[in-house]
Parts: C-alpha cells; sequence; structure tokens
C-alpha cells in the first residue's frame, strides 16, 4: 500500500521520544581534510609542516554529549589526505597510559584504546572500526550493517598496507610517574577503503565521508606497583567505562552511523587557501526519514506489523515540515522515501536502516556521470 503524505515541521524543539530529530538542533561536527604537502613519517609526533598547517577537532565530549560532564582529559584529532592515504592524526592527553594487549584482534576497548570508524558512502551500511591501544596492537574489522539490526562483524577483513606511529610523551605502564600525552599518526589506503566507497574509488574534491573517532578510558587504581581498573565496592565490579568521542552520538553507541561526523575532502593543500564546509541540503530529510524509521519499529513492537501511513504512526503535524515522505509497508518489511533537493532524486530507507539517495530506486553511486556525495 502506498500512502504518500505531507508532514509540517512547526516546532523540533523539546520533543521528547524522537532521538533523531535531536540532530537538528544538535548536527554532527564536521572537518575540512586538506591534501598533504609532502611526505609524512609515520612516527607519531606531527612534526612534517602540513600537519602544523592545518587545525584540531573539536575537543573530544561525552558519547551521549550534554547529558553528561565534560571529559577531564583532552582528545582531539587532524586530518589530512592525498591520492595513497587517508591521513589520521590523534592526541590523547594521559596522566597514566597504560595497555597490556599485545595480540592483534584483541578486544582491545577492555582496556583504554582509541578507535576510528568511517562509513564511506553515508548509508550506515558496510563501514569500518579500526581500534589501537598505546602500545600499537590493533583491531580491524568491518560491519555490514550496524548491530542492532543484525549486522555482523568481519573480523577477518583487514586494512592492508595501513601504516601507524605513536609517540609517548611519558612512560608506559609505570604508575611511579605521571604522564602528559600519547600520539598516534595513522595512514588509510585508498585501495582498502574504496571497497565500500562509491565507485569503489577514493574520494573527489568536494565529496564528504561520515567519519567519527571514540577512546575508550577506564577508572585506574595501582596494585602492586600496578596499574588495574578500579572496583565500584558497590557492585565489586570495575566502574564502566567513559567514552569519549569527536561527535556526539546522544546514546552510548558508536554502532549509529547516522550520528557520526562529516568530513569533507579539499583539493587545497594544507596551508593555502581555506575551504568552507558545505552544509549538506537534504541532511533534515534525511534526519526525518530516520525518525519516521524509527517510529516504524515502536509501531511494530505494539503491532506486530509496520504501519502503512503516518496517519497510523500517529505523527504529530507540528514534528514536521515541507517534507513530501511516501509509506510503501507490508506485515515485515517497509520502504520510507522523500524528493532530494537534487532534481529527479530521491531518498530511501528500508527496515534494514540502510539509506541512500537514487533515481528511479537505482542507487545514485552507480548511475554514470554521478557522484555520491
Amino acid at each position: 500500500m502506498r500512502c504518500v503524505i505531507i508532514i509540517l515541521l512547526l516546532n523540533i524543539l523539546g520533543i521528547e521520544g524522537n532521538a533523531q530529530l535531536i540532530l537538528l538542533e544538535n548536527p554532527p561536527r564536521n572537518y575540512v581534510c586538506y591534501r598533504s604537502s609532502g611526505e609524512i613519517q609515520m612516527d607519531g609526533q606531527l612534526n612534517e609542516t602540513c600537519w602544523k598547517n592545518v587545525p584540531w577537532t573539536d575537543n573530544f565530549t561525552d558519547i551521549e554529549g550534554g547529558l553528561k560532564p565534560a571529559p577531564y582529559y583532552r582528545t582531539r584529532v587532524k586530518m589530512l589526505w592525498d591520492d595513497n592515504y587517508l591521513y589520521i592524526a590523534a592526541e590523547l592527553e594521559e596522566p597514566h597510559i597504560w595497555a597490556t594487549f599485545t595480540e592483534r584482534e584483541s578486544v582491545i576497548f577492555h582496556e583504554n584504546n582509541f578507535e576510528v570508524f568511517i562509513d564511506p558512502d553515508g548509508d550506515t551500511h558496510n563501514y569500518y572500526e579500526y581500534e589501537v591501544n598505546a602500545l600499537g596492537t590493533e583491531w580491524d574489522l568491518m560491519l555490514t550493517k550496524p548491530y542492532r539490526f543484525g549486522g555482523l562483524p568481519i573480523s577477518a577483513w583487514d586494512i592492508a598496507g595501513m601504516k601507524k606511529g605513536i609517540y609517548l610523551n611519558g612512560s608506559l605502564n609505570d604508575p611511579s610517574d605521571t604522564d602528559i600525552s600519547w600520539t598516534i599518526e595513522m595512514a588509510f589506503p585508498w585501495k582498502i577503503l574504496a571497497e565500500a566507497a562509491p565507485y569503489l574509488s577514493k574520494p573527489e574534491p568536494g565529496n564528504q565521508w561520515r567519519i567519527n573517532f571514540s577512546r575508550v578510558q577506564w577508572k585506574l587504581d595501582v596494585a602492586d606497583g600496578k596499574y588495574r581498573k578500579s572496583i565500584n565496592p558497590e557492585t565489586d565490579r570495575s566502574f564502566p567505562e567513559y567514552n569519549w568521542v569527536w561527535s556526539p552520538q546522544h546514546t552510548i553507541n558508536m554502532h549509529k552511523p547516522e550520528y557520526w561526523g562529516f568530513v569533507q575532502f579539499s583539493e587545497n593543500q594544507a596551508g593555502t587557501e581555506k575551504e568552507a564546509f558545505r552544509n549538506d541540503p537534504d541532511f533534515k530529510i534525511r534526519v526525518i526519514l530516520r525518525e519516521l524509521f524509527d517510529q516504524q519499529y515502536k509501531y511494530m513492537h505494539k503491532h506486530n506489523r509496520f504501519a502503512v501511513s503516518a496517519q497510523e504512526l500517529k505523527i504529530s503535524a507540528e514534528m514536521f515540515a515541507g517534507i513530501e515522505v511516501t509509506f510503501e509497508a507490508s506485515a515485515k518489511r517497509f520502504m520510507l522515501s522523500a524528493v532530494s533537493s537534487e532534481e529527479g532524486f530521491r531518498w530511501f530507507i528500508t527496515e534494514d536502516s540502510r539509506i541512500w539517495k537514487a533515481k528511479d530506486n537505482i542507487p545514485r553511486e552507480i548511475l554514470p556521470g554521478h557522484y555520491n556525495h
């Protein structure tokens, strides 16, 4: 059944239970990534001129954003790119540098670590996760889609050809002194990242990818001259970890790629002409479609089927504005779509959470002469 509706937005602020709409008031963070001006040595020290010529991101915030206090140690990132690599440098303020996992593919977030998440085409499927600790121990994997929708972690996937360097401004696993920070420098090869990118290619100048970063931090004590996780005397278990991120997720879940930041690739070299970040003209459409997506699952939980119209969802008229949405639904499947600002194109989202822009339901990235921004 098809039902075309016009949903009018009068007031999106302060609406309870609409988790996606928070992004209209607090959009994901953004960063313009400039081209490197020369070779970069992976030593973690960021001595190259091009690193000095690009800004740091905003300091990381708690994963839940303003719901929790600001992190008590600063974390920030810089990015560059060239024809072969995406370069990421992270600086983690840390008075107690701690890492013991040495085996690759260990579950590194059970100790302090740094994490990178990359969704090249922004459809929330087939995205990458990379974790590393201060010892340089790595865990890399691909997610077919978010865990909550049955996504599978492909741990056998490998970022072949990746390079990294770590610099410790302090000592490792030594509680007798106070450290300052550790810095990691990473080079992700496009030939690997392109596996989930539009046209199976590195980005073109002006393209935007969805990227986020996370820092897992545990509360520590010292026992017998070694660090250990602090134990909560009320539970006799370790305190929960802190999750500090670049672009807030507004929930304790990194696997919501729709909340990740936007990284725009500039053709300008670092230190030359500045480029302004371009806001996505369809961002509101995408947010509203995903809010309707969430409402569909609330309806399914209550009625054991998906709704076939906004009327069935009992969507309040004051929630939305000027967005034409088409519902197509059966008992166990659905697709929602809305007209894009790009002539002839629509946005689609289906029950498995994938969202994409297409012409006649053909994904935009495979149409000749087009590139998914």
